[in-house]
């Protein structure tokens, strides 16, 4: 028989996973624990298993529950940045002498990661449009690669990826396929249930949602795996202290609210863009004319608050990139307010020369919450000082 009590909606999990109301005093927040350490009822005899904050916090282990339930996952690691749960899976995966293969399109401090930090070590980089099943496959039959690394919809120029396609050409030559699923956020898309075995995420972007706080995380199904990264997160210490993780919860428990928001905002501002006459070309996979339309329409429940724009030139993305007010200049991305951001100068630097370059004509919106009349007044205002 079902147990019709267990909660099984996206929304009833985001609110109600891992949060169960303090037993001493009936609190419906779980409180915030601030200990570094915990008494043992001798040596050796800890309390639920607590010693010390760097091995766990209730706190932490209150949202690891959490970013399980959100992807379906078994097993869910929060960390002080996304790059840094990055680092703790390539450390537990990889050797010297093994290669990742990745996206011809993702974050540029991944990139920067790979090569500069992990390829002194022996760790091998190739890059292939990932968006083109023909040329993974190609790429794995030239030689193995120990992990397939991608983001859909990537960043900065949204290319959507099949994921269950790749995970059925990277699990075929043997090798372990991650998502950065940071720009769908899980209200959106759900890649292990799409044959992914790994999920990345900055929760500093969407799944935080205030621009308040900087995490990461990983959600893994398999559980040797997943102890090799437990391991790597206690011995590296790179974890979320007890109030990032609190505030990180906060702001998953609104996660499938604002995510709808935003896709609708994001929408409705990447139509206004595609009809202007001084932009050249927008990238939103929610765009009828975008090439991965109609997958992203299948594998995703929305199409995010993510839109791309190029300009004729470099100098008129700049302008427009220095020119809006609602829309502010900044790094980072999907929190409640607009951002605007030059890739090539500000997030993508590090990718500059590489074949990760991002074009200088491109400015890339995070678009927020606020009033979308409001949102595209702005930009309609500076489009027009151009």
């Amino acid at each position: 028989m079902t147990d019709t009590t267990e909660p099984r909606g996206f929304e009833t999990r985001a609110v109600h996973a891992g949060q169960a109301f303090d037993a001493t005093t009936g609190a419906v927040i779980p409180p915030v624990h601030f200990s570094t350490t915990y008494a043992q009822d001798g040596i050796g005899g800890l309390r639920e298993g607590y010693e010390y904050g760097r091995s766990g916090n209730p706190t932490r282990t209150a949202l690891e529950s959490q970013l399980a339930a959100l992807e379906g996952g078994a097993h869910g690691l929060s960390f002080a940045s996304g790059l840094a749960a990055e680092d703790a899976l390539l450390r537990s995966v990889l050797k010297p002498g093994d290669e990742v293969l990745l996206g011809s399109d993702v974050y540029g401090g991944t990139y920067r990661l790979l090569a500069r930090v992990l390829g002194p070590w022996g760790v091998g980089l190739r890059v292939v449009d990932m968006s083109d099943l023909g040329a993974v496959e190609a790429a794995l039959s030239e030689r193995p690669s120990r992990i397939l690394w991608v983001e859909t919809p990537s960043n900065p120029m949204l290319h959507i990826t099949d994921i269950a396609g790749l995970a059925r050409l990277g699990h075929d030559a043997g090798a372990l396929v991650v998502v950065d699923n940071t720009f769908a956020s899980p209200a959106l898309q759900q890649p292990l249930a799409l044959g992914a075995d790994v999920v990345v995420h900055s929760t500093t972007k969407y799944l935080g949602g205030h621009s308040d706080v900087v995490g990461g995380a990983l959600i893994i199904n398999d559980g040797a795996l997943y102890e090799q990264a437990k391991f790597h997160q206690f011995a590296v210490g790179a974890v979320s202290g007890p109030l990032d993780a609190w505030l990180t919860t906060r702001g998953i428990k609104t996660l499938a609210l604002r995510m709808q928001r935003h896709s609708e905002n994001a929408q409705a501002v990447a139509e206004f863009l595609s009809a202007h006459s001084k932009v050249a070309r927008v990238h939103y996979p929610g765009l009828p004319t975008h090439p991965g339309h109609e997958l992203a329409a299948r594998q995703m429940s929305g199409f995010g608050g993510i839109v791309s724009a190029e300009l004729e030139d470099a100098a008129s993305a700049r302008r427009l990139a220095e020119s809006t007010k609602l829309f502010q200049l900044a790094e980072s991305l999907g929190g409640v307010e607009s951002l605007m951001n030059y890739p090539d100068a500000m997030t993508h630097a590090s990718v500059r020369g590489t074949e990760l370059a991002v074009p200088e004509e491109l400015v890339r919106l995070s678009v927020g919450i606020e009033s979308v009349d409001d949102l595209i007044a702005d930009l309609d205002a500076a489009l027009a000082r151009l």
